[in-house]
């Protein structure tokens, strides 16, 4: 038990040195103390530590705390998503991409973007790409069931399937687009924090706060489903019900978060599998762990992302993609180690 309270504090020492971090570097510098009197200052505290001149306080209010904000959500829910996934479908390798939220999600973004749709305003890109996600993953849903039960296998096949479809789907509208658009969606398919503003920052909020709430609701469950179906099935818990929600609530945190950040690889994937490694495989304390280390790991790769190159903002999907690439060859090479697979 002390070894995993004592984990969870690294963790949120980790994020809170991220957050002090990113917001006191860039282009206007203000360090730490004029990072917490910015925020003081927002709250309404009057403090002597409000940097000058104010439109670097303007700065920090307006862009670089709804940024900051927002990658500790889009990380914590990615996370989430992947140990959610990996707890349904018994697999360490299992990850929100596989189902095809993302594909569906970037798909539906490209539409909106090369279409130039405005029903929602500033919000259209973002509306379709969560429709995008979601719907898609409904799709696989209703196909991988089969009298009244998911089949595993076929969910697994149909999110290949879905995330080739959407793919192939992109590249029609790439191709059929603009120059300007085309720019547009490739940006997105790489992923970014860059505009980042309080609205949006709100959106993603109202839907991940809740949907991380439910699912460590459901961890004991998930520990439960973790001996089998069938033990599962007869402490009582309802399998497919429970699945059913599951895939629901990993539709709701990865479509969220690329509606608003585009395709972020590997968060759900590295994150959860790393921390189930340190802390063992109870669900109560991998969920609240596996969303402090997605928000420190999204919020020190954006920081890297802004300040690596002056005047310029990587893709952060592409800082985590270097990160989670290698660390997915290695799972690869260690469980094939494991079942006696290489000599």
């Amino acid at each position: 038990m002390i070894r995993k309270a004592s984990a969870h504090l690294v963790l949120l020492a980790l994020l809170v040195a991220g957050i002090l971090v990113s917001v006191s570097i860039g282009q206007l510098g203000v360090g730490p103390q004029g990072a917490v009197g910015s925020l003081l200052d927002s709250v309404g505290w009057e403090t002597s530590w409000i940097p000058q001149p104010e439109i670097m306080n303007a700065s920090l209010q307006q862009i670089r705390f709804p940024r900051a904000l927002m990658s500790i959500l889009v990380g914590a829910g990615l996370a989430v998503a992947g140990a959610v996934m990996q707890a349904i479908f018994g697999n360490p390798l299992a990850e929100p991409g596989v189902v095809g939220v993302s594909a569906g999600a970037a798909l539906g973004a490209a539409i909106a973007i090369a279409t130039g749709v405005t029903v929602f305003g500033v919000w259209g890109v973002a509306v379709a790409a969560f429709a995008g996600g979601f719907l898609s993953t409904v799709l696989v849903y209703l196909v991988s069931r089969s009298q009244g039960r998911t089949e595993v296998v076929t969910l697994l096949l149909t999110g290949i399937a879905v995330n080739a479809f959407a793919g192939a789907g992109m590249a029609l509208v790439m191709f059929l687009g603009n120059t300007a658009s085309r720019e547009q969606i490739v940006f997105f398919q790489l992923g970014t924090l860059n505009g980042s503003r309080w609205p949006e920052v709100v959106a993603v909020l109202v839907v991940t706060v809740p949907s991380v709430i439910l699912c460590w609701v459901l961890a004991r469950q998930y520990d439960l489903l973790a001996l089998g179906e069938r033990t599962a099935a007869h402490l009582g818990i309802r399998v497919e019900r429970l699945r059913g929600i599951s895939i629901v609530l990993v539709a709701l945190l990865t479509a969220v978060g690329v509606a608003f950040a585009g395709i972020i690889s590997f968060v759900g994937l590295v994150v959860p599998h790393l921390l189930r490694m340190i802390l063992g495989p109870g669900h109560r304390m991998l969920i609240p762990a596996s969303m402090l280390g997605g928000a420190v790991l999204l919020t020190w790769a954006d920081t890297v992302a802004r300040t690596t190159v002056t005047g310029a903002d990587l893709p952060i999907g592409m800082l985590t993609a270097l990160i989670g690439g290698p660390f997915f060859l290695y799972l690869i090479i260690r469980s094939r180690r494991r079942a006696g697979g290489w000599a």
